[in-house]
């Protein structure tokens, strides 16, 4: 009886870790990128271009960071790769964001 119930409970335990582990590998990495901040084409958006390293541009989908002040400055965004409408685009869901400097190049 002892023995069962410890069976048991090792599957259940065995179950619920591969359960986490499955959600961690899935959840998007989190990466920051540095550029200048611009708003974008349609009322609300923005993109990040003259990046550092990286891609031409990045175009901000999403954000729970407040992005209006920052126009113009140089910025330091984290966040992650979500679908954006353009396929080729680098597009980023927005989570924090990082004054570098008041002006850009």
């Amino acid at each position: 009886m002892k023995v069962s119930i410890v069976v048991a409970a090792f599957v259940v335990a065995c179950v619920l870790g591969f359960g986490v582990q499955a959600q961690a590998q899935d959840a998007p990495k989190e990466h920051s990128m540095t550029g200048c901040l611009q708003k974008g084409m349609d009322a609300g958006t923005f993109k990040l271009t003259d990046l550092e390293k990286g891609p031409k541009e990045v175009v901000i989908a999403e954000t729970t960071a407040k992005l209006d002040p920052h126009a113009g400055h140089k910025i330091e965004i984290t966040g992650s790769v979500v679908t954006g409408k353009d396929p080729q685009a680098h597009t980023m869901k927005v989570t924090a964001v990082k004054m570098i400097s008041p002006t850009c190049p």
